[in-house]
């Protein structure tokens, strides 16, 4: 059978030192690969923001040199940024998600157009509301504002957002490969409940839910 060489990445020096996120990576590489194909481990702690990742040109190499396949956690460890997926498609080197296992290119490329966009459209929106906020007349950025309350409440919402957003984007990577091997939206709700995904309210999908994130999957592809 052909080797792995598996990449695992955190994006804070914190989550590197403690562990946090790595242990829960590793039991996906464990439980997708016997310890015995894997022929390297390469762990990166850096912002998905960036592209700069010494230690993925490493893995690269590594998996190039044993004729191995990249194998990876979870693919919105990879990265958000849908040039720099697509140079690593580029690249020759095969490889695989542990959460997405079937993806194919096309589907790996739509996820991260998908997570592009949101960021984007999340960026927009940020900067038009607090344009909107200061022509309201309120004063932006003063120490006044950011008490330790407003500030725990700002990094709460945030990280429940990055959650839901998350979340959304890989269902909807889910719901275009199904849809692209002949799925219809009820069969595809019935898919992503069985694999305990969750809509943005926390329930169940329906097909409703589902035609409405293929169409937005679609429009942003």
């Amino acid at each position: 059978m052909k080797p792995y060489v598996a990449y695992l990445r955190v994006s804070t020096q914190k989550q590197g030192q403690s562990g946090l996120g790595l242990e829960a990576q590793r039991a996906a590489v464990g439980a997708f690969a016997p310890a015995a194909l894997l022929v390297g481990e390469f762990v990166e702690v850096e912002s998905g923001k960036q592209n700069q990742r010494p230690q993925l040109v490493a893995a690269i190499a590594l998996a190039k040199a044993k004729g191995a396949t990249l194998l990876i956690a979870k693919l919105d460890r990879l990265s958000r940024n849908a040039g720099f997926i697509f140079q690593l498609r580029d690249t020759g080197v095969d490889f695989v998600c542990c959460d997405m296992p079937d993806a194919n290119t096309l589907t790996v490329g739509l996820f991260a157009v998908l997570a592009q966009h949101e960021r984007e459209l999340i960026s927009q929106r940020t900067k038009a509301a607090l344009a909107a906020k200061k022509a309201r007349g309120f004063s932006l950025g003063t120490p006044a504002n950011l008490t330790p309350a407003v500030t725990q409440q700002g990094r709460d919402r945030h990280q429940a957002n990055a959650r839901t957003n998350e979340h959304n984007e890989r269902a909807a990577a889910h719901i275009l490969l199904l849809w692209e091997k002949g799925f219809n939206y009820s069969q595809i709700a019935e898919k992503l409940n069985a694999l305990r995904f969750l809509t943005r309210t926390g329930k169940a999908f329906r097909a409703e839910q589902v035609k409405r994130l293929y169409l937005r999957a679609a429009v942003s592809a």
